[in-house]
């Protein structure tokens, strides 16, 4: 174990060598108290102990004891000090990181959610202005505040998990590594007091520690870093063979849910296929600017705004033939799946009596296009 992570140190720091512009390392784990803050801080020492001037930018131990004793002896970096109503709160020190320039910096909880009147409203876009400065970053996140990925953990877990980073964010890493655990160890650690205080253990169990909901979630957590390792193989490993380029287009409507939904799961098929996507909306003349409700307009920029965060171009055409536009479209970006939300009529009705369905069908069967319905 010490020489799998010595050597996952080396190739850190080798790829820091590379590049002027900060390299960027994620732990991710599938719940609290896996040991991301942990192995960072592990790693940290690690790092000192081999002359690399490395610093802590900010950490959160939660008093957790064996975490907690890791911090002696690492440079901490001073966290600022805000007033918000009328309490005394602290944050990351982003300023003052740029201005020490340690080689590299950890950086915890990477979906945290900024005090109101910070630069930066999330901890993701401190750490992207950090790796623009040319300074290294370790960070750490959970699997539940990857974007693309908010509705499979709703349904695991029945919780709306609301501070979430990017798909592209974590695109930028050099590294991805999964810190596992089975449901089992996981669930000892919680019980022998190491994860939450003791007053907190019971309602833990009762809620998001149970052993299916660990499961599920260590299967998204492998999963991704799976699909990172990919993406690394396919930019990184001259091939002899060269293969279709996957372009993907997901087609959304001013209907807010439906909208979301497609643009989630294009993200995550575009994340496998490590291609590029983009997200069309078509503006009909029932739809244009001076007729669409307010709130459907509303929907369409919140949307527009997700699709962005998670890697897409946005193309908004006006056509009052759907059909017809997307085509174009496909025929433009040269466009390889072409991604629909599931028609709320009987889907065999709507493919034999609409003209519309038939049309794309056929256009793309021609054309070698894939075209995915997504429930």
């Amino acid at each position: 174990m010490d020489a799998e992570k010595e050597k996952s140190v080396k190739h850190f720091l080798d790829l820091i060598q590379k590049s002027r512009k900060g390299k960027f390392k994620i732990y991710i784990g599938m719940s609290a108290g896996v040991g991301k803050t942990f192995r960072m801080l592990q790693e940290a020492h690690t790092l000192l102990k081999k002359g690399i001037d490395v610093k802590i930018g900010y950490i959160e131990t939660h008093n957790r004891k064996e975490t907690h004793e890791l911090l002696a002896g690492l440079p901490v970096i001073p966290r600022r000090t805000i007033f918000y109503k009328g309490k005394e709160l602290e944050e990351m020190d982003v300023q003052a990181i740029i201005n020490l320039r340690p080689e590299i910096v950890i950086v915890d909880e990477l979906a945290h959610t900024n005090i109101e009147g910070s630069k930066n409203e999330k901890r993701w876009q401190d750490v992207l202005e950090i790796l623009e400065a040319g300074i290294n970053v370790i960070s750490a996140v959970n699997i539940q505040h990857i974007e693309s990925l908010n509705q499979n953990v709703k349904q695991i877990t029945n919780v709306d998990v609301q501070e979430r980073v990017p798909d592209n964010v974590l695109r930028l890493a050099e590294e991805v590594v999964n810190i596992d655990l089975t449901s089992d160890e996981l669930i000892s650690r919680l019980k022998e007091g190491k994860i939450y205080t003791e007053d907190k253990i019971q309602a833990a169990l009762n809620n998001f520690f149970k052993s299916d909901q660990i499961l599920q979630l260590r299967e998204l957590a492998l999963k991704e870093v799976a699909s990172q390792v990919v993406r690394k193989v396919e930019n990184e490993v001259p091939k002899n063979v060269a293969l279709r380029h996957e372009k993907l287009l997901a087609c959304i409507s001013s209907n807010d849910k439906t909208a979301k939904i497609i643009i989630r799961k294009t993200a995550r098929l575009a994340s496998y296929y490590n291609s590029d996507w983009y997200v069309l909306y078509v503006e009909t003349p029932k739809e244009s600017s001076d007729k669409i409700a307010l709130d459907k307009q509303r929907h369409l920029i919140n949307n527009f705004k997700l699709a962005t965060e998670l890697g897409a171009e946005i193309i908004k055409v006006e056509n009052a033939k759907i059909t017809d536009a997307i085509l174009d479209v496909v025929e433009q970006k040269k466009i390889t799946t072409v991604c629909i939300g599931k028609p709320h009529l009987n889907l065999f009705k709507v493919i034999l009596s609409t003209s519309i369905f038939n049309k794309l069908l056929n256009s793309l069967s021609s054309s070698n296009i894939d075209l995915v319905i997504l429930s």
